[in-house]
């Protein structure tokens, strides 16, 4: 902190002040001028400049009344700019109350009374507050006072209407400002703008703007980025470019780094990222300093997209302008890493975040999740084992993040300690921890233990959700205890936790491989009675189930009932409703079926095809068959051993094996390998018919 001269003028003190970088030294100064100099007395200049500096610093906000108080000790009379900036440091700090008391007190704080500007500040201070109804009270106030409103006025009123999404009231007021001689100004209409894009009115916020252009007001590249950010965030890039190549032909404006910044970042979250890297090259040849907004949102894009050789590259380079990442750029580039399988620079990333000071809980569930989805157990383990007691590293998710891992890559009884040492230590678990716990043990069978984790999970204050009783669902009916699995399902209604299209789906497919079919499809009609939507999914498990037991009749009806539902039937329910018509000797109906698919947007797969063939060949339709082969082939997909054992089977059926050898030739060409299954073909062949001459 500086020294004091030892003869000290207001303006000496002000020059003092303002060499000072540390705002706290600058308050010691300020308190200690007229304690070590008994003839200083602090000027208005003085207080202004202490007052702005707590204004910029909220830890300082405790200080504000005891300079008010020094202020009214030295009966001063102040420039209105004073209590100004009082009313706004409590405005902005959300302290409407102390804000009133002070402007209620301004003649006898600061000797001056206020002005329309105080009113104005006042009355936005109830806008920021969100205190609309207060706000409107203190203009009919203001009028009362013989106060004439201003524009400035006026635009708070503007404000105050589009906080309460009364676009219609607030377009009024413009129109009413115009009539009375206020000329609304950029700020009048980019309030309007703001809020009608920030609700999703594009249209209505793109009628605003070119009203306000038509009437002689000039957008400035503030507005012209809140426009290109609500289409965006629309998801519309379409419109978003649109507004860009506006602002680019209006000779009056400029883009600014928050324009390419709001681009880059909504042609990223759109996807178009080749589009978003150009125009970041855009950026960097029209000399735009690029912040870390910029590096950020591109970072994060193309790691999404898979491009983490390119993101490697923006780090490099932000790095180079000096620009300092910050953790959600480490975390991005991280995660990125970690998707790519770069694990040896995920470490290094890591060890640099470490050393920065840069990474948090959200860093190390990144890290933990990404060692443990490549299968590094050991590594994402001994992570574990190291960072487990820093409180800064771990929080609630990480636990759920190593336990799904854990049970993922098969570390059941791990990660079942890991559970235990967090209960035992009272560290904070969520319901994630629980549920993929109780997932993992449903998945091998182990349904005792579930349903007792279930119970310590709700001894622990946590309700299962649907992902916790879709887990046991599915878990019943893989061990066959289909009645088990009913009676859990009438269970989540008590519990609070309505079934969903999941659960459903999960107890129809139980009930179709038990051929309870009557029981599934009423269970759908439930499910659409209580107003689930069935999807593909619902309707290709009960078909599916209606063909393996012969109920040919109920699946057609039941496809007839999914177009009629307006769905679209997908490739998945297309091959079931072939594979039926094809087992129950319905040829002609499943290769219509097939003809049809475009009609439906559907592209035929290699299982349809396979269907298909191993039909025709059934019925010794090898002719139809081999062109169905040949549409395989001439559609471009690549045949595998099923297609080929399919052909075998089809050709040693029809007395055909030196044809069925010149197949196998052919699959040995294409590097697949035969199966059992295909030894057993042509084996069987050969002792039935001979051998091959």
């Amino acid at each position: 902190m500086a020294e004091l001269p030892k003869f000290l003028s207001p303006h000496h003190l002000l020059t003092l002040l303002k060499s000072q970088n540390n705002p706290t030294s600058a308050l010691s100064l300020f308190y200690s001028a007229p304690k070590t100099h008994p003839n200083y007395a602090h000027t208005p200049a003085v207080f202004h400049h202490i007052l702005r500096l707590l204004s910029h610093h909220p830890t300082l906000l405790p200080h504000l009344t005891r300079i008010i108080h020094l202020i009214r000790a030295q009966n001063l009379t102040c420039p209105e700019d004073i209590p100004l900036t009082v009313i706004k440091t409590y405005s902005k700090n959300l302290m409407v109350d102390k804000a009133v008391f002070v402007f209620q007190r301004m003649k006898e704080f600061f000797g001056c009374e206020p002005g329309i500007r105080s009113y104005n500040c006042l009355l936005n201070a109830f806008v920021v507050g969100n205190q609309w109804d207060r706000a409107e009270l203190f203009f009919k106030h203001l009028e009362k006072m013989g106060v004439s409103p201003n524009l400035e006025t006026y635009n708070v009123l503007v404000k105050i209407s589009c906080k309460k999404l009364r676009f219609s009231e607030a377009r009024e007021l413009l129109e009413w400002m115009w009539v009375w001689g206020l000329k609304p100004d950029i700020v009048s209409y980019g309030t309007v703008i703001n809020g009608l894009a920030k609700s999703g009115d594009l249209s209505g916020a793109l009628k605003v703007f070119d009203e306000m252009s038509e009437r002689g007001v000039s957008p400035d590249v503030m507005s012209y980025n809140i426009l290109i950010d609500g289409f965006f965030k629309k998801g519309d890039s379409v419109g978003g470019m649109e507004i860009w190549e506006r602002l680019v032909k209006d000779s009056g404006v400029y883009p600014n780094v928050v324009t390419y910044n709001v681009v880059i970042s909504g042609l990223s979250k759109c996807g178009k990222f080749e589009e978003s890297l150009e125009f970041w090259q855009r950026l960097k040849r029209n000399d735009r300093k690029q912040d870390l907004f910029t590096y950020s949102s591109l970072i994060h894009g193309l790691c999404k997209c898979g491009n983490v050789d390119g993101a490697s590259r923006v780090y490099g380079e932000m790095v180079e302008s000096g620009v300092s990442p910050d953790v959600v750029v480490y975390n991005a580039l991280l995660n990125g890493y970690c998707q790519a399988a770069k694990i040896k620079e995920s470490f290094e990333l890591w060890d640099l975040m470490g050393k920065e000071g840069k990474c948090n809980a959200v860093s190390f569930n990144i890290l933990i999740r990404g060692l443990l989805e490549n299968g590094m157990v050991d590594e994402g383990i001994s992570m574990w084992e190291h960072v487990a007691d820093n409180n800064c590293l771990v929080d609630s998710t990480t636990y759920g993040v190593l336990i799904h891992g854990l049970c993922k890559n098969g570390y059941l009884d791990k990660a079942l300690v890991v559970l235990r040492e967090a209960e035992d230590r009272g560290d904070a678990l969520n319901i994630s921890a629980y549920s993929s716990m109780i997932n993992g043990l449903c998945g091998v069978g182990r349904l005792s233990e579930a349903v007792h984790l279930l119970d310590e999970m709700r001894e622990h204050g946590w309700q299962p959700n649907s992902y916790v009783f879709n887990a046991l669902l599915n878990g019943l009916i893989r061990a066959s205890k289909i009645e088990d699995a009913i009676q859990l399902f009438k269970e989540m209604t008590t519990k609070d936790c309505s079934p969903n299209v999941v659960s459903y789906n999960t107890l129809i497919n139980g009930l179709c491989k038990v051929e309870r079919f009557s029981e599934a499809y009423n269970f759908v009609k439930e499910m659409l009675e209580k107003g689930w939507k069935a999807d593909m999914i619902t309707y290709s498990l009960l078909m599916d189930g209606l063909y393996q037991s012969k109920k040919v009749d109920m699946a057609i009806n039941l496809w007839f009932q999914v177009l009629d539902h307006g769905l679209q039937p997908d490739v998945i329910m297309h091959n079931i409703m072939i594979h039926g018509l094809c087992s129950v000797g319905k040829l002609e109906d499943a290769l219509h079926l097939y003809s049809k698919m475009g009609e439906h947007h559907c592209v035929p797969n290699l299982v349809t095809h396979n269907t298909l063939m191993e039909g025709l060949y059934k019925t010794r339709e090898c002719q139809k068959a081999s062109i169905i082969w040949a549409r395989i082939l001439g559609k471009g997909l690549q045949p595998d051993i099923i297609s080929y054992n399919i052909i075998l089977k089809g050709l040693c059926s029809c007395n055909r094996l030196c044809d069925a050898i010149v197949f196998l030739n052919d699959a040995l060409s294409r590097g697949i390998l035969p199966t059992y299954i295909t030894w057993s073909i042509l084996v069987r062949a050969v002792l039935n018919h001979g051998a091959v001459t």
